[in-house]
């Protein structure tokens, strides 16, 4: 079952939400394992990307569709301290049938720290589930 965009009112480019945290110890590259600096990490800034990507648009999906982070092109450009706030931005700018198409930023109090793109695929979680099941029941299956 492929979604139909006709139906998901308010699906739309320019829908765009907005994260944010303070960076605490365990946001860290020493913690997360990305390096030895206690700085923010990439991986989470990744994650507050994506987190923001998927906010902008997750209220407008049907019941029993969602989206799927894809692919993602990241710079991280600049450091952050622990107890400085960071804002991960999303913007949706396209909509190519069931791909969706983010630009991103980040800054943090003094700073823009980070950005880049972000595709989202729009899936049936029924189907995206029954795929996960056989997936594993193939993996047990070898010897």
């Amino acid at each position: 079952m492929n979604p139909n965009l006709d139906d998901q009112d308010g699906l739309r480019p320019g829908l765009n939400a907005t994260v944010e945290i303070v960076v605490g110890t365990r946001d860290t590259a020493a913690h997360v394992g990305s390096g030895k600096i206690g700085v923010l990490a990439t991986p989470i800034l990744v994650t507050l990307l994506e987190s923001a990507a998927l906010q902008a648009v997750e209220r407008f999906m049907p019941p029993g569709q969602q989206t799927v982070g894809t692919r993602l092109e990241l710079s991280h450009t600049a450091a952050t301290p622990v107890g400085m706030r960071v804002r991960a931005h999303a913007e949706l700018i396209k909509i190519d049938g069931r791909k969706l198409t983010f630009k991103l930023h980040a800054e943090d109090e003094i700073e823009t720290i980070g950005g880049g793109v972000h595709e989202r695929l729009i899936i049936s979680v029924d189907r995206f589930d029954q795929r996960m099941l056989k997936k594993m029941a193939d993996r047990s299956a070898k010897p």
